[in-house]
């Protein structure tokens, strides 16, 4: 009896050890640091981590109706004290034979990859009309003076390509944050989304963050999660996202900008991606 007990006990033992080590291996999934920027120093950003997205679409305007100029001048993004600021300003300004009255910047990482953990620790712009991002898009997508595309990998239309909206924000909506997923099955107003509402987004930082897997993507804000996307039935149109992604940091202006708006930045303290 004494045998069977001891046995039992050891058994119960290996058990809990084994579930132990394979929780502890999957907690530590996305803890190697695979690609960084800290923004230390002042003045250009790093040009070997990042792109300046400025070519204009086709159709002369940037989607969704903005109505900014995205430049690659010091004065939309630059860093300082630490910090990336990325400065959306009202003023004329004139390029490729198209004048706007608001300038801003879009950033495109020149680092890609599949499944990982990514982190952004920012304080957003203020103002009715601003519209900051964090976000990814596929390596793949066929947009004229993407950094990718001029790489040579502009082989697939948005939304087949995939988009992970990491944070949203709009200045109509002060505090609130979503996150989003657009492919084929659902883009533009999409399904596939969620988001809360934080006390400050403009003057406190928070880390924005997803955790991206081959099963499900969850957005969360401070370590909080707040969505989770994870489609019963994964194919090309719900689920294009099982190649390389790269990362953006933008800020948008909106046709309906407040009149009293002049400028205004996002910082961001760190971006950091684990897998």
């Amino acid at each position: 009896m004494k045998q069977r007990f001891t046995f039992l006990i050891l058994t119960v033992l290996i058990i809990g050890f084994t579930t132990f080590k394979s929780c502890k291996e999957n907690s530590r999934k996305f803890e190697t640091l695979v690609w960084f920027d800290e923004f230390e120093g002042n003045g250009v950003i790093d040009t070997t981590k990042w792109f300046h997205q400025t070519k204009i679409p086709a159709h002369g305007s940037w989607y969704n109706n903005e109505i900014q100029h995205y430049t690659n001048r010091i004065e939309n993004t630059f860093l300082d004290n630490g910090y990336l600021h990325i400065v959306a300003k009202k003023e004329s300004f004139k390029d490729q034979g198209v004048a706007k009255t608001y300038t801003s910047a879009r950033l495109n990482s020149k680092y890609a990859f599949t499944y990982g953990r990514i982190e952004v620790r920012a304080k957003l712009p203020y103002g009715v009309g601003t519209w900051p991002a964090i976000w990814m898009l596929g390596k793949t997508i066929n947009e004229k003076g993407a950094y990718w595309e001029t790489q040579g990998f502009g082989s697939t239309s948005w939304p087949e390509c995939g988009e992970i909206d990491i944070m949203e924000h709009w200045g109509h909506r002060q505090n609130f944050i979503q996150s989003a997923l657009h492919n084929t099955s659902s883009h533009g107003n999409t399904k596939n989304l969620g988001g809360r509402t934080l006390e400050d987004v403009s003057n406190t930082f928070h880390v924005y963050a997803a955790e991206w897997t081959k099963d499900k993507i969850t957005f969360s804000i401070d370590g909080i999660e707040h969505y989770t996307y994870k489609p019963e039935i994964k194919n090309e149109d719900t689920w294009p996202y099982d190649t390389d992604q790269y990362l953006l940091l933008n800020v948008a202006i909106q046709p309906k900008i407040a009149t009293t708006f002049t400028e205004s930045a996002m910082l961001v303290d760190y971006v950091r991606v684990y897998q």
